[in-house]
């Protein structure tokens, strides 16, 4: 029997719980996904696109008309000014990351991750036969920048990191900023790999993009979604944008990838950019942020800040002594509501007692859900 390349990589938590969940007829707020319809106006646009010649393939880096609205909407938002050759339409944020990182990193380099972290970040760094340096975020789910840059070597080729931040729902600050690119300065051949799919989910604090940052976003990639933006998670469209020297490397790999993206969802999205204006998301996901933290207020749980994202993060320490595992576990189980345990996001599965809930459902789910919840 040959060697995995992957040997300790198995079924998903998301897979694991949301399969727990339907076994067991619990409401699932376990993996990120909306359950409530998507813009009849995208719906519009794509039942109108569907009728016209969009079946063949696409162009290799995208279609041009949603480049040139991708680009628009960058300045729009950032004020930065970018051409359709360094915007790159990818088959979700999960292929843009792994893309990117089989295109830059080679054997024997490393790649910083942060933990908690999203379980896409390791796999690809493995395959590209380079090693993962997983360092912990604070306990307040915040970068220690003293120790990501005592961590940088030479072999060091890419930083990765995620704001908002998916499982906390933490979004960086300036000075997280500024300590970023004092690092960059002084490792000037790294390279920064920047998760930004919940851009336009950030609430008081707002989001601070790369796209911003001028001395430093000709070495980033920054990966956005359709999916988690427009709540089309099936669609799986996302986006990457970067210099054209890093795009040369990146075209490479993705023409053996998946070559080209859905062109129907593709057409119908250029045209939705001109219908929709994303600033208005924040609003609409934290007025669900808001239902269920008010909903919650009375229970047991000790909810944490919920800053970006669709997540809310609780602890669970004040009800039970479970592993956070276990208790997710028991929870679905006994109490008809599933969540995620933060520990499985850590390279050293460090349990906080926390758990993390999904609150982009209905207004009629997370009522129910909350009702379940505040019994215990």
């Amino acid at each position: 029997m040959s060697v995995s390349k992957l040997p300790n990589v198995g079924t998903t938590i998301f897979t694991t719980m949301s399969a727990l969940a339907h076994e067991h007829g619990a409401i699932n707020l376990a993996q990120g996904f909306p359950n409530f319809p998507i813009d009849p106006l995208l719906q519009e646009q794509l039942l109108k696109v569907a009728r016209e010649s969009v079946h063949q393939y696409a162009p290799l880096q995208g279609l041009p008309t949603l480049r040139e609205k991708i680009c628009n909407l960058v300045a729009k938002q950032y004020g930065r000014s970018i051409g359709g050759q360094e915007v790159l339409i990818t088959a979700g944020a999960t292929q843009a990351i792994f893309t990117a990182i089989q295109a830059l990193v080679f054997p024997g380099e490393e790649v910083i991750i942060l933990d908690p972290s999203y379980d896409c970040y390791e796999a690809p760094v493995l395959l590209a036969g380079a090693k993962a340096i997983r360092i912990p975020l604070t306990d307040s789910f915040e970068p220690n920048w003293s120790l990501i840059e005592a961590k940088m070597t030479q072999k060091t080729k890419l930083l990765l990191i995620n704001n908002p931040h998916n499982p906390s729902g933490k979004v960086w600050s300036s000075a997280d900023f500024d300590a970023l690119e004092g690092i960059m300065s002084r490792f000037p051949n790294l390279l920064l790999l920047s998760d930004e799919v919940y851009e336009f989910i950030a609430f008081e604090k707002g989001h601070q993009s790369i796209h911003e940052r001028n001395t430093i976003r000709d070495r980033a990639l920054i990966v956005s979604s359709f999916g988690k933006t427009f709540h089309i998670t099936g669609w799986k469209v996302g986006y990457v944008v970067c210099s054209d020297f890093l795009m040369k490397e990146l075209l490479k790999v993705h023409q053996f990838l998946v070559f080209s993206v859905n062109s129907v969802a593709q057409a119908a999205l250029a045209n939705y950019l001109d219908l929709v204006d994303v600033n208005e998301l924040s609003k609409f996901y934290q007025d669900k942020r808001d239902f269920f933290r008010q909903g919650l207020k009375n229970s047991r749980f000790e909810l944490w800040p919920a800053e970006g994202s669709y997540f809310q993060v609780a602890n669970i320490r004040g009800i039970s002594t479970l592993s956070d595992l276990e208790f997710c576990c028991e929870l679905t189980i006994k109490h008809g509501v599933a969540a995620i345990p933060i520990s499985v996001f850590n390279a050293d599965v460090k349990d906080q007692g926390l758990i993390r809930f999904c609150y982009a459902k209905t207004t009629e789910t997370l009522q129910d859900a909350i009702e379940k919840l505040c019994k215990i």
